[in-house]
This record gives C-alpha cells, structure tokens and sequence, in this order.
C-alpha cells in the first residue's frame, strides 16, 4: 500500500456530524477492541443489522479517508465479526483517537 497522507477529508462539521451518527452507532455496537501494530481491531456480535452498520462505515470512511485498509472477518458457526482498520504508520493512532471519543 503507497504511504497516503493521514488526513480526513471531510470538513470539521462534516466529521462531527459523522462521529456524532455512523460512527458512534458502529462503536456503540463494539464489543470491544484491540490495538493491532498497523491499527485496531473491533469486535461485534454476529447479527445482520450489525454486518450492515459496518459495511455502511467503511463505505463512507474509504471516501474521506482513503489511507484505510477495512478487513471485515465474519467467523463461522454464528461467531463474532470483525472489523479490522488499519494503515500506514499513523493510521493506528488516528484510530485511537477516534475509539477514545
């Protein structure tokens, strides 16, 4: 992946109108998350409405943030899914910055 600049795009009202509603719904949703060398890795409950909050955040997210990488894991047997955000050396603090708001 080409080193992006780590730089939303979105203007200030933009962003906090989007961690004020897809964001905060999809971190309300987590059940948690880990610290990942690149980035983090979230973890949800296995239902659908879930799998469509994520897919809705990263399909927004990869328009303003285009440094992203998204690795969306749904394990079998109705385990967990898994949201994993990563990106060039940065990226997880970014990410970090968001989870703590």
């Amino acid at each position: 992946m080409a080193d992006l600049p780590i730089v939303c795009t979105l203007t200030p009202d933009a962003l906090r109108i989007r961690r004020d509603g897809l964001l905060s719904e999809l971190l309300r949703q987590s059940e948690g998350h880990e610290e990942l060398p690149e980035g983090y890795r979230l973890r949800f409950a296995p239902t659908g409405e879930t799998l469509s909050t994520i897919a809705r955040a990263v399909d927004a997210e990869r328009q303003c943030c285009r440094f992203h990488r998204f690795r969306v894991i749904v394990e079998p047997d109705a385990g967990p899914i898994f949201l994993q955000l990563s990106g060039p050396t940065g990226a997880r603090e970014f990410v970090g910055a968001l989870l703590k708001e």
